[in-house]
């Protein structure tokens, strides 16, 4: 495994990718499906990469949107408060610090005040550009976050490269017509052929390259 890609920014996925927060995630979706009577493992298997409320609709459609709507409010709010057993992915840290502040961008399914909070958490830098589920009308695979998120750090889309884990997200940097990196689990399914890949992401590295950014895999 080895190579390099020139790129003006990096936007990137930040549970599984930039923070391991998976503790939090299936404690609190496990409760959600207890009480509603949802196939936890279905769940786990769409949830990666969409808003929660969008993931509920799917596997309750025969619920009120005002229960969706409730329920996602909720869910957060357990999710704020185990916000401290978030910690960093390996690498994390590394990665961003090497990377100008005006290079980079995060676009999560997760509201901004909790994405602030894993962050925080995790003890990695939070972005002048952040776009959560509650700053655009869709959320991942659509791709209005990576493409909003390319906007606002005025670089082009093509000029932008996307590092994602979730096949949704992967979907989203493509159709935003982006280069994308995918990490496992995306890396290792359908969702990542024809994307440059890694197995993790203390194996992706950045150099600053005059006005741009080499990424490379090593």
């Amino acid at each position: 495994m080895s190579w390099r890609v020139t790129a003006d920014a990096l936007l990137f996925d930040l549970d599984g990718t930039l923070v391991n927060s998976q503790a939090s995630i299936v404690a609190n979706w496990s409760d959600w499906a207890a009480r509603y009577e949802a196939d936890l493992a279905t769940v786990l298997a769409i949830m990666p990469g969409r808003p929660a409320v969008e993931v509920m609709r799917q596997v309750r459609p025969d619920l009120p949107d005002s229960v969706h709507a409730g329920e996602g409010v909720a869910l957060v709010a357990r999710e704020l408060a185990d916000a401290a057993c978030v910690t960093a992915m390996p690498g994390a840290a590394e990665l961003l610090n090497a990377l100008p502040a005006d290079r980079w961008a995060v676009v999560t399914a997760c509201p901004r005040e909790l994405a602030v909070a894993r962050l925080h958490a995790a003890g990695l830098p939070v972005p002048a550009v952040l776009i959560g589920a509650d700053s655009v009308p869709v959320g991942k695979p659509d791709p209005v976050g990576y493409l909003t998120a390319a906007s606002q750090l005025g670089v082009a889309p093509a000029r932008s490269v996307v590092i994602e884990d979730a096949p949704a997200g992967v979907a989203a940097g493509r159709a935003a017509g982006m280069q994308v990196v995918a990490l496992p689990p995306a890396a290792d399914g359908p969702a990542g052929r024809d994307c440059l890949t890694v197995p993790a992401l203390r194996n992706l590295h950045a150099d600053r390259d005059g006005d741009g950014l080499v990424l490379y895999a090593a």
